[in-house]
């Protein structure tokens, strides 16, 4: 047997004590009611953040652009759907958030926010709504970077249409909310109420968005 072989017989004696002496700690881990082994599932803090960052960056852009809404706008009846509305849209934003914040966190402590009126919310009103719901789908992000990357199912999530990992509720979220962003601009063109460019090109400004 050659020096380089007897080395990679060595490491390889190694590689096998080091996988046993792993697996035997971590099954004592499990094992023992005195030992929390969330604490071995914990996403790290730097990309835990990185989340959460990009979850109230989106948040701040859909605030931004109810912000930016004119009074004829908000009361818009959309194009071939007369008896829907800009409001009903957008308070629809913050509905879906509360959907899902009471499907997937209610069994575990996270609380959802009161649902709008989406016949009679005022754009005021749904800023302070939107900032309730935006914590409580931040929650909810948090909770899964803490089991693992992967929030745990509950009993009432029936549905199954959404993997539970912190990245894909988090893509899934944002996806949603710059459709309906989409739709509000292509109705605001539509009705005869074009945005300015600084609010259309601010949707996309998420460097400064993420500043304010």
């Amino acid at each position: 047997m050659t020096s380089d072989h007897a080395r990679f017989f060595v490491f390889l004696v190694f590689l096998v004590f080091f996988v046993q002496f792993v697996d035997r700690f971590l099954g004592s881990a499990k094992s023992d009611p005195r030992i929390n082994t969330n604490d071995f599932m914990k996403l790290p803090p730097e990309q835990r953040s990185l989340l959460l960052n990009a979850w109230r960056t989106n948040n701040r852009v859909t605030t931004f652009l109810i912000e930016n809404i004119s009074d004829a706008l908000w009361v818009a009846a959309v194009p071939g759907a007369p008896r829907r509305s800009v409001r009903m849209i957008a308070g629809h934003i913050h509905n879906a958030r509360c959907m899902w914040i009471k499907t997937l966190g209610l069994g575990h402590g996270i609380l959802s926010p009161c649902v709008v009126n989406r016949h009679k919310v005022g754009r005021k009103e749904l800023i302070l709504a939107l900032g309730r719901s935006g914590r409580g789908i931040a929650d909810l992000l948090k909770l899964g970077s803490e089991h693992g990357g992967t929030i745990p199912a509950s009993s009432s999530y029936a549905w199954r249409n959404l993997p539970l990992d912190v990245g894909h509720v988090l893509t899934y979220f944002v996806a949603h909310e710059g459709h309906h962003r989409g739709q509000i601009v292509m109705i605001a063109r539509q009705v005869g109420h074009r945005l300015p460019v600084e609010v259309t090109g601010g949707l996309w400004q998420w460097s400064k968005r993420a500043k304010e």
